[in-house]
């Protein structure tokens, strides 16, 4: 009984899938995936007017695109999405992690080098932060990377000015209260000390709006300088400063389980697949020399050849 509806079950989950891909896909997951902005910003400009589908104004989230529409935001034809894409980018302070700045101080977007894709940031740095800051043509993937449910830490350097009290920096692993906001728990040390500055290692998973800042400011110390050196597994290592790079689409699958696992072949298609292997050299259709061929059982002796007579020495008379 069991087995028959674990099989209805999957009979209807089979069946969903179906009708959902004769259906099409949601328009904001549309966007989202194009790269255009994150699924809840592309439900706002539905909202504002500003999404078109084959030349007619979309009223709601819930409208379906099918392979070959037309859609444009802003008056602008939004492309086909590509597939997902995930970069490393140094930011260096002094730039705002927006599209658009309403106070008119440069931005992320304007300073990336040219050729990449429309990229959108999974999470944010503040205008005098610096370090890795991770990006995506695909708005869908940015949300999932910023939900604190994931249980990714992400890891500062911060240099402070003040006077450090290690107890204090401990007991900020139970979490801290401040002006009524509740923050989860951090990991802070003390790396080292110079005089009234000090470098601290900071590691935390919910990230809040300048949380770091004002934790430290709530124990007496100013943040002179922050620098995220790593965001889950991705680390900023050496990467120089304004400078980009693109994620491997092996380290993609490790990690987050996006792409298809290449399949792997033997023998001569495995060769083939290899752009910088030798052709495989003909295989010989007789006997080889130097190659020794077993003789069936039962076999008649074999007759000394040609060769054979040459090397037998002559006869005396």
């Amino acid at each position: 009984m069991s087995d028959e509806r674990d099989d209805d079950i999957q009979d209807d989950a089979a069946a969903d899938a179906s009708a959902e891909a004769a259906r099409g896909e949601r328009i904001a997951k549309h966007l989202a995936r194009a790269g255009i902005a994150s699924r809840r910003d592309a439900e706002k400009l539905i909202a504002e007017g500003k999404v078109k589908l084959n030349g007619k104004v979309v009223e709601t989230p819930a409208t379906f695109v099918q392979p070959g529409d037309r859609i444009s935001v802003d008056g602008k034809p939004v492309a086909a999405p590509e597939r997902t894409r995930l970069f490393r980018y140094h930011k260096p302070d002094g730039l705002v992690t927006t599209h658009r700045d309403p106070q008119g101080r440069p931005t992320v977007f304007e300073k990336l080098p040219p050729g990449l894709p429309r990229v959108v940031s999974i999470g944010r740095l503040d205008l005098t932060s610096e370090g890795l800051l991770l990006l995506t043509n695909d708005g869908a993937l940015a949300r999932r990377l910023e939900l604190p449910s994931n249980g990714w830490l992400r890891r500062y350097r911060v240099r402070v000015f003040g006077a450090v009290d290690e107890r204090q920096l401990a007991h900020l692993a139970r979490g801290v209260t401040i002006d009524g906001v509740a923050y989860g728990p951090i990991e802070a040390g003390l790396d080292s000390r110079q005089g009234a500055n000090a470098w601290l290692t900071v590691s935390l998973k919910e990230g809040k709006n300048r949380e770091i800042r004002r934790v430290m400011a709530h124990l007496g110390l100013q943040v002179t300088r922050l620098i995220r050196m790593a965001y889950g597994p991705f680390q900023l290592g050496a990467l120089p400063k304004a400078a980009v790079e693109e994620v491997h689409p092996r380290i993609m699958r490790e990690q987050l389980g996006i792409g298809e696992k290449p399949v792997r072949r033997r023998g001569r298609d495995e060769a083939a697949a290899a752009p910088d292997a030798p052709p495989e050299p003909p295989k010989p259709s007789g006997p080889v020399r130097g190659r020794t061929i077993p003789r069936a059982r039962n076999a008649e002796p074999r007759r000394p050849g040609r060769a054979a007579n040459r090397r037998r020495p002559p006869s005396r008379p």
